[in-house]
């Protein structure tokens, strides 16, 4: 066993959660895509721009991953809320705008 130095450690770390990092935005961006479209869609159909039931859904199964990747579940609950808060937003500004047919 060789004892590396901490900052050539420290380094490689932060060079993996800035990698991590970048790949979560991406990740985010295409979800906000998709919600995007969703948004739409309901802004369409004269549909509400949120869905309680489904957000329970989403909460009970993000928390199931969240306990299997041992990551907090009340860390992905507030995660998931302040997405969806956003996802919540965009919808509404989607439902005040004149929809194409």
């Amino acid at each position: 066993m060789t004892d590396a130095d901490p900052s050539t450690i420290l380094q490689g770390l932060r060079g993996s959660i800035d990698n991590i990092d970048a790949a979560l935005i991406f990740l985010l961006a295409e979800r906000f895509r998709c919600t995007k479209q969703v948004g739409v869609l309901k802004a369409k159909h004269g549909m509400p721009a949120s869905d309680p039931t489904r957000e329970e859904q989403q909460i009970a199964r993000l928390m199931r991953l969240a306990e299997d990747a041992d990551l907090d579940p009340a860390f992905a609950e507030k995660w998931f809320n302040f997405v969806v808060a956003e996802v919540i937003r965009h919808h509404r500004t989607a439902a005040a705008e004149p929809q194409d047919d």
